[in-house]
């Protein structure tokens, strides 16, 4: 039984800002929203993407809970689970995994064939899909280029779930596609050396670095997570 509560217990803790959304951490997300809008102004950010240097430092609850604020102040927003090596999104939302990213990069399905609704209003879910032998050929081929440039049409925001930095290049790779780049890090987990090490790798990518969020601070604080550049 233990077993089977464990993921609806990780996503009530992932979706804090559809479950809770007046609790101070989906208060701070929405700050992060708020300093990335000020940071388009002068430039579009409809692609974002969210990675960090290492694993288990909190990006894809990032992601997703980031997704939904957006999706609550009334965009169209799509949350897109690049990670197809170690995929979670379909986990966090309850969403079909036998399709997804995957099957519109090699031409099996269309992006609307392939996308989900999820329970959040306005939010709708690419998860990652059969995990294919080459994810980093095809996060940099021109089927990726083209799948960013059709979901543009329908979504005013589009989320990115990359896998970590350090890890492999995927994220790297998606980088140079998209607007914006987010890097997670974890109170206390994350080396400095691994951070630093990370936003180097990111710095050559064409998008811009918006900046980093710090994750798990200690509760005694005011601010449950840092947004800064």
């Amino acid at each position: 039984m233990a077993k089977r509560k464990k993921p609806a217990s990780n996503s009530i803790r992932h979706l804090i800002t559809k479950l809770n959304p007046r609790s101070p951490i989906s208060e701070q997300y929405r700050t992060i929203r708020t300093n990335l809008q000020f940071s388009a102004v002068d430039n579009d950010l409809e692609t974002i993407m969210i990675t960090s240097a290492g694993p288990a430092e909190g990006k894809s609850s990032t992601a997703a809970n980031l997704a939904i604020v957006f999706a609550q102040q009334e965009k169209r927003v799509l949350l897109v689970d690049a990670d197809m090596r170690k995929p979670t999104v379909h986990y966090t939302f309850r969403t079909d995994n036998r399709r997804g990213l995957s099957s519109v990069l090699i031409g099996e399905l269309s992006l609307s064939e392939a996308t989900a609704k999820s329970e959040v209003g306005n939010l709708d879910i690419l998860s990652a899909g059969p995990i294919p032998p080459n994810p980093s050929e095809l996060l940099s081929s021109k089927a990726m280029s083209q799948l960013i440039k059709e979901a543009k049409n329908y979504y005013d925001i589009i989320v990115f779930d990359t896998p970590p930095v350090l890890a492999v290049t995927d994220a790297q790779l998606l980088a140079n596609e998209v607007d914006g780049t987010l890097l997670v890090v974890r109170s206390k987990k994350t080396d400095q050396e691994a951070a630093v090490k990370a936003k180097e790798l990111l710095l050559p990518a064409k998008s811009k670095l918006l900046g980093v969020v710090l994750n798990d601070r200690e509760l005694t604080k005011n601010q449950y997570y840092y947004y800064g550049d």
